[in-house]
């Protein structure tokens, strides 16, 4: 067959970033297979962020308000504990957020913008409040919690004063991205890392957590954005 020369160098050019994506992140494959198979949290790929401008998804909605850090291709309902699934998942899609499936038999999470949230959390270790895990971006911060009900959720709200408006939760049926997750807002990470070992890790009750949110949240006097 015939070389066209302009192609060529246009194949040529794009080696260097196949290769890093074929590559990928090794740390990503191992997060996903601990959280999977020690910890028993369901997870799937999310969309990566749109190569072409980080702060868009890579998924067909241009308005898209969680850029590359949701399901798409599995949908949610594919989360899985196992093994095979997940390490074929992301030795195929090594760049992949981890998105994990909240509820059942996973955390679900109280989530709210990260400034109200570093005030927050500072407060509850003033109170002497245990906390566990905290998943972080610049922008936004989720504590994650005991898997609660719908029910129980809607009685805890109805019985408040005032809850802002700026919290979001994170329940069945949820999604969450895991770090060290990329996503088109940054870099997921760890506030408050899990302690090391195999056994997955403790966390509260959504009673607490809401309750001393939304008491800091009272007594700072914050305004928190609706982000």
């Amino acid at each position: 067959m015939r070389e066209i020369p302009g192609r060529r160098r246009r194949l040529l050019s794009r080696l260097p970033r196949l290769s890093r994506r074929r590559s990928g992140r090794p740390e990503l494959i191992g997060a996903a297979l601990t959280f999977a198979t020690e910890w028993r949290w369901p997870v799937l790929p999310g969309v990566a962020a749109d190569p072409e401008g980080r702060s868009r998804c890579g998924c067909p909605d241009p308005d898209c308000t969680v850029p590359g850090a949701h399901p798409f291709d599995p949908g949610l309902l594919a989360a899985t504990t196992d093994e095979r699934m997940v390490r074929w998942w992301w030795t195929n899609r090594p760049t992949a957020p981890i998105v994990l499936a909240t509820g059942g038999r996973a955390p679900c999470a109280v989530s709210l913008p990260a400034l109200p949230a570093a005030r927050a959390l500072a407060a509850l270790d003033r109170d002497g409040m245990r906390l566990g895990p905290v998943v972080a971006t610049d922008t936004r911060w989720w504590i994650l919690v005991r898997p609660y009900s719908l029910e129980q959720l809607g009685e805890l709200l109805y019985a408040k004063d005032y809850v802002p408006g700026s919290l979001r939760f994170h329940g069945e049926g949820g999604y969450l991205a895991l770090p060290p997750s990329e996503t088109g807002r940054g870099t997921v990470r760890w506030e408050r890392a899990p302690l090391p070992g195999s056994a997955a890790p403790w966390v509260p009750d959504v009673e607490a957590v809401v309750d001393a949110v939304v008491d800091a949240l009272t007594r700072t006097g914050v305004s928190a954005p609706e982000l």
